[in-house]
């Protein structure tokens, strides 16, 4: 199921880009849901980590403009794809340092927007190995790999340390540990390590943002080589 948000302040823009999108995937028979906000206000106030796959957030908005609402979704960890609605080019060049794959200026081309998806879908289909979702008191979330920091098993929890905050889940760590990719490392009986996050190893722990991992005495080789592994790399 593919979640497509669609931010706008106005409504009969909304309704036009999600005929358009619906279009679209139904030829490709994806199932998908749409949600519609009106503000940039309440797209951060509802959004989760599996809240989207797909944004189409328009920049010209009331209060909050898209491009600063587009930094505060990179803030709250989203690696959904991104696409800019403008009507105007100016902004093309600014939507790089929000990681926007591209953008469509109003009135909406169909053959643009038949373009991007084409590049969203792959793009989405290519990050499919790399999340892991999760189940908490909270709800649902997907977390993407890449902007884990580490697993750490507490009794009968694990907990999740990512770019974007920390995730508690009832599971097994060994259960976790299998369906992770190779850059995962079992560092210590308590932790799985996102070796690719490593900055440094420092004694007996592994540098991961302002953070120290403790590595065991028995698994201190192991570290070490898939740390000089990740750097040559």
């Amino acid at each position: 199921m593919l979640n497509i948000v669609v931010c706008d302040d106005e409504k009969e823009q909304r309704r036009l880009l999600r005929r358009l999108i619906s279009g679209f995937m139904d030829l490709r028979g994806l199932d998908y849901t749409f949600y519609e906000f009106n503000s940039g206000e309440d797209l951060l106030a509802d959004y989760r980590s599996d809240s989207a796959d797909l944004i189409f957030l328009d920049i010209e908005m009331r209060a909050m403009n898209g491009m600063e609402t587009a930094r505060l979704l990179r803030r709250k960890n989203s690696g959904a794809v991104l696409v800019f609605i403008t009507a105007y080019d100016d902004y093309v060049f600014q939507g790089y340092d929000v990681r926007a794959l591209s953008y469509i200026l109003k009135p909406y081309s169909a053959q643009k927007i038949k373009e991007i998806l084409d590049q969203a879908l792959k793009i989405l289909d290519d990050q499919g190995d790399d999340i892991y979702i999760v189940e908490t008191k909270g709800g649902v979330y997907k977390l993407f790999l890449k902007d884990v920091y580490y697993f750490m098993s507490d009794k009968r929890k694990v907990i999740a340390v990512t770019k974007g905050g920390k995730f508690e889940f009832y599971q097994r760590l060994s259960e976790v540990k299998a369906k992770l990719p190779a850059y995962f490392v079992r560092c210590h009986r308590r932790y799985l390590l996102n070796i690719n996050q490593v900055s440094a190893i420092e004694g007996e722990g592994a540098k991961v943002g302002d953070e120290l991992v403790p590595i065991s005495r028995g698994q201190y080789q192991v570290v070490m080589i898939a740390f000089a592994k990740a750097m040559l790399s």
